[in-house]
């Protein structure tokens, strides 16, 4: 305090000097200091610097001689200034810099009071020697000013650190608020992107939901298409049954008039008959009578005539020792040509004389029934391998032949036909099985089509008996007559290609290789797996080898050949391997270039039949789908 007023007083000597900052003194409430832990010795180096600013020098060189006093005056009543320190530091620091008055006006109170009139200032030496202990006095003082301006320095210093405390704290709030924010706000994130994927799931559900509707609603409009094309078809069918209706009554009506017409000509005619027969038998008796008149005359000649008309009796005619290829009757010059064993020749006859009466009581009839056949044809040709297709059209095929509008024998003799034609046209193993379900459906609730159609794919193919037919002169007069014979057709006069009848006989025997094969729950095979393995043996035993014989063994074994296997084991592989040793190795390659290739492929066929063993492998088409793969696109 005292260093305080001495630095004061000097101020005060060397004129009205204001120590004041180079910066705003208080900012924000704060009291600025630019150097606020000066020391003793720092002050004094400042108050040389303004000493040397005035040019005046602090160390007293020469004795101090008072001339005159430069801004202070003599009181009349004798009075110094009085000089106040403030015991709070912050009196200084909240003053306001810009204002001297006010300044010195705060220093000036009430306290200890300094007269300059006290001080006489000449140049004798005991004024010196008093100065000097003045400025030794003031020294002492300067030390205890030191003291002071530490403890302002530390207090400043602790203010100082209470503030950036202060502060320190206040950002690690808000660094602690901003914390809580950023994470509130990162929930917030997490809460709408939830809420994103939510309302997105609901939209993809939805529209998925739309998909399926949609889905629906096209389905419902195919359905309700086939429905409506299906009863199309249905008015279509039952139009043509009506027109073939009335067509049959007309027709039956103008038969009924040809027959009572026919019965009149065919009296008259019986009529005339009897008068031409009387004619004859009174014409007779005059020849007789002529005749015993002339043996008695010419006994000699008599007797000449009996022995030359024993031998015209004994003579065969030219027709006698040809085969008849409708019929199939020979006779005993020609009955070598035919190989077959006698059960399958017995068998064919009863078929054959079945199909034959079924055709008389067809012929009484003789009405158009083209609209039946189209109809089932048309059945059959739509036939394919799912289970409903099948079911339907056996269904509509029963239908069909227990309807009285139309009599059964005719229905099922049209069946017959119809599945052994169409079965030329089928290239696939799928749609061969498909109709032989349909057959042994059919047939299981009407057992005579069953004889019906093996009559018929026995008179279109000889090797489905097995009935083989050698070429010989004296049975055929010529090459055609033979090639009718074992199954070629004739058309347009013209006997067809090699091919295109080993195509033909490959399809009848897949045909019957499959029927064979075929079983459907519930329902029972009239011509199994009993029938199949008969043929084979007879085939075997009895049937030569040669180009026509082992396509037909090749078609039947690659239909029927897993289902032997499956119900005869070891016993149809010992039969595989007679073909393989005994059949096989007798084709003979002949016949031309042609025949020869055919022989090949075939004989290397039924050999890798055998050696890769396929009869294990279930061949295509022996089961059936739930439906048609285009159905799945719906």
């Amino acid at each position: 305090m005292v260093e305080t007023e001495c630095i004061v007083f000097f101020c005060k000597i060397r004129g009205v000097i204001e120590l004041g900052f180079r910066c705003p003194q208080n900012v924000n409430g704060i009291a600025a200091d630019p150097q606020p832990d000066w020391s003793f010795d720092n002050l004094l180096s400042e108050l040389d610097s303004i000493d040397k600013e005035l040019n005046l020098t602090l160390d007293f060189p020469s004795p101090f001689t008072k001339k005159e006093p430069r801004d202070l005056k003599a009181s009349t009543d004798k009075r110094g200034f009085v000089m106040r320190v403030s015991d709070h530091e912050t009196d200084y620091a909240d003053a306001d810099s810009d204002s001297e008055v006010e300044v010195d006006n705060s220093l000036v109170a009430s306290g200890r009071r300094f007269t300059c009139d006290e001080l006489y200032m000449s140049d004798d030496s005991e004024d010196g020697a008093s100065l000097g202990m003045q400025c030794h006095q003031l020294m002492d003082r300067a030390r205890l000013a030191e003291a002071a301006v530490y403890e302002l320095t530390d207090e400043r210093r602790f203010n100082v650190t209470e503030v950036v405390r202060s502060k320190i704290s206040n950002l690690e709030t808000e660094l602690v608020k901003e914390k809580e924010k950023f994470v509130s706000l990162t929930t917030t994130i997490h809460k709408y992107r939830e809420l994103q994927q939510e309302r997105e799931r609901k939209l993809d559900l939805q529209y998925q939901r739309t998909i399926a509707e949609a889905l629906d609603n096209h389905l419902t409009v195919v359905q309700r298409d086939h429905e409506h094309i299906s009863q199309l078809e249905e008015r279509r069918i039952r139009d043509d049954m009506a027109r073939a209706e009335a067509k049959r009554r007309e027709k039956a009506i103008q038969e009924e008039k040809t027959r009572q017409e026919r019965i009149k000509a065919e009296e008259e005619a019986r009529l005339k008959s009897e008068m031409v027969e009387k004619a004859k038998a009174a014409a007779l008796e005059a020849e007789k009578k002529a005749a015993e008149e002339a043996a008695a005359k010419h006994a000699s000649a008599s007797d000449a005539a009996p022995n030359a008309g024993k031998d015209s009796k004994e003579a065969p005619g030219p027709s006698s020792s040809t085969y008849d290829v409708k019929k199939g009757t020979q006779s005993s010059a020609v009955k070598n040509i035919i190989r077959a064993s006698q059960n399958a020749l017995e068998l064919e006859k009863r078929r054959q004389q079945m199909y034959e009466e079924l055709s008389t009581k067809i012929e009484p009839l003789n009405q158009d029934y083209q609209s039946l056949g189209r109809t089932i044809g048309r059945l059959i040709r739509t036939i394919s391998a799912t289970i409903d297709n099948i079911r339907t059209r056996a269904e509509e095929i029963m239908k069909l032949m227990n309807s009285p509008q139309y009599p059964q024998p005719i229905s099922i003799k049209l069946f017959a036909e119809k599945i052994v034609s169409n079965c030329t046209n089928q290239r696939s193993s799928n749609a061969i099985f498909a109709s032989s379900r349909v057959v042994v459906l059919v047939t299981s609730k009407t057992p005579l089509a069953m004889d019906i159609l093996i009559a018929e794919l026995n008179r279109i193919c000889i090797y489905t008996v097995p009935k083989h037919i050698s070429y010989s002169k004296e049975a055929f007069r010529t090459r055609d007559d033979y090639f009718k014979a074992i199954g070629y057709k004739e058309v347009d006069g013209k006997i067809e290609g090699l091919d295109e009848y080993l195509e033909r006989l490959s399809s009848y025997m897949k045909l019957y290789g499959a029927l064979v094969q075929t079983e459907v729950r519930g329902c029972q095979n009239l011509h199994g797996m009993k029938e199949g393995w008969a043929w084979l043996a007879r085939f075997l035993n009895t049937i030569p080898s040669n180009l026509f014989t082992a396509i037909a063994l090749d078609s039947f074994l690659g239909m029927a050949g897993y289902g032997m296997y499956c119900r005869y084991k070891n016993q149809f592989e010992k039969l595989l391997s007679v073909i393989g040793r005994d059949f096989v190795n007798a084709l003979q390659e002949g016949g031309g270039d042609s025949r020869s290739a055919k022989v090949s492929k075939v004989k290397m066929s039924i050999q890798n039949y055998i050696e890769s063993k396929q009869y294990k492998k279930e061949p295509e088409g022996l089961q059936l789908r739930d439906r048609l793969d285009s159905n799945e696109l719906y």
